[in-house]
């Protein structure tokens, strides 16, 4: 089959792999249809190398049609369509029973300290095959995929590998008060979902802050409040806390991450270890990695005293300075982590079977080719052409 294949910092390539097979008697087979390219999918193509090993398959945003079934794997049949979450989680574990998928015991990978594997994201995650692909075997057959009717087109539902419950956990994480104010930081796929789920949930006022033109546009039109991050850190700030009467925003979510602009030293730091040998480079950042905090220092000036900071964006240093003083001495919460998708599909799937109210069929900007996946990669991590969301159509599906 064709996969997109890891091969060195900014260097992804679709190569011809091995097809998946049946490994364990719950496996399926699926014949992905859509896959998603993700924020977090440039973490790996930019600073995360250390812990990726050449021709590792990426993505983690799939969706597709079963093929083949185990003995064992009851609950699909052939030709069924299946949304496959991001977190490989066995279902029926003591964390996954209190619906945190995303630290499931089954998968969990505790030679590294890490919570649940992930598909197609490095060894500190399990190592586990991506669905930027062809097709992909799912383990636990019987609870991990999400079954989803046929009819719509894939754009519906494709979300639910991940954007959708990552931005709803976000907002249920922001806990913004009624009446309140949500700042989102960030209006790429993560954030700028998180700016409709508000709205959809009743928050009464959302603002969008970004530095990207297109993507103030694109969360303007859709009626959230937005600020442009060009003007500075300061000018963000000052503009939340006339919207709030001086007092800041009641929640923040930081949905950019790692990835913040803005922090110089952090990106100086990201660059280094993209330098060092793969063993050295695992070494640093397991010990002593660091982040470009822009984004999370913005969002702790802009929370109000007794506030809520929600992190959806990934962070991944060991060493990263916090400013306890100030968090402590405004009494603010922090919640955090990866999302726990199963958790969140019983309250979204209603939604993507009805109207459509959080704009999923117009949410995507790209749906291009597997096979011009590299260009892709390159495009989103630059913010050309006014990629927000972009989806791979493997040519085995078309």
């Amino acid at each position: 089959m064709r996969a997109l294949t890891y091969h060195g910092r900014r260097d992804v390539r679709v190569d011809t792999v091995p097809d998946p097979t049946i490994e364990a008697p719950d496996d399926v087979v699926v014949q992905v249809t859509s896959s998603g390219l993700c924020g977090s999918d440039l973490h790996l193509y930019e600073v995360m190398g250390p812990f990726l090993s050449e021709g590792d398959v990426l993505g983690h945003e799939p969706m597709g049609v079963v093929v083949e079934t185990g003995p064992d794997a009851t609950e699909l049949r052939a030709g069924d369509r299946v949304v496959v979450p991001f977190n490989v989680s066995c279902g029926n574990c003591w964390m996954c029973d209190r619906g945190l998928q995303s630290q499931c015991e089954t998968t969990q990978n505790r030679e590294q300290g890490t919570g649940a594997s992930l598909f197609g994201y490095t060894k500190l995650y399990g190592q586990v095959p991506g669905g930027q692909a062809e097709y992909l075997r799912v383990p636990f057959g019987n609870r991990l995929p999400i079954k989803v009717p046929e009819g719509p087109p894939d754009d519906r539902f494709v979300f639910l590998s991940d954007v959708l419950p990552t931005a709803w956990q976000a907002v249920e994480y922001a806990a913004t008060p009624p009446g309140g104010t949500l700042v989102v930081l960030g209006l790429g796929p993560i954030g700028d979902m998180c700016t409709r789920i508000a709205r959809h949930q009743g928050v009464e006022q959302v603002i969008g802050v970004d530095l990207v033109a297109q993507r103030l546009v694109r969360a303007g039109q859709n009626g959230i409040t937005t600020v442009d991050a060009n003007g500075g850190h300061d000018h963000v700030v000052e503009s939340v806390r006339a919207s709030t009467a001086g007092r800041g925003a009641d929640a923040v979510i930081d949905a950019v991450g790692m990835e913040a602009h803005g922090s110089p030293v952090g990106k100086l730091a990201h660059d280094a270890v993209g330098l060092l040998p793969a063993a050295v480079g695992e070494k640093v950042m397991s010990l002593a990695g660091t982040d470009r905090m822009g984004a999370l220092r913005l969002a702790i000036d802009l929370v109000r005293r007794g506030g809520t900071i929600s992190l959806s964006g990934v962070y991944g240093g060991m060493a990263d300075p916090m400013p306890m003083l100030t968090l402590f001495d405004k009494q603010v919460q922090l919640r955090m982590g990866q999302a726990n998708v199963w958790h969140w599909v019983p309250s979204i799937l209603p939604l993507l079977t009805d109207d459509d109210p959080l704009g999923t069929e117009r949410f995507a900007t790209h749906h291009v080719p597997l096979e011009t996946a590299p260009h892709a990669y390159a495009m989103f991590q630059q913010k050309h052409d006014g990629a927000v969301k972009v989806l791979f159509r493997p040519e085995a599906a078309a």
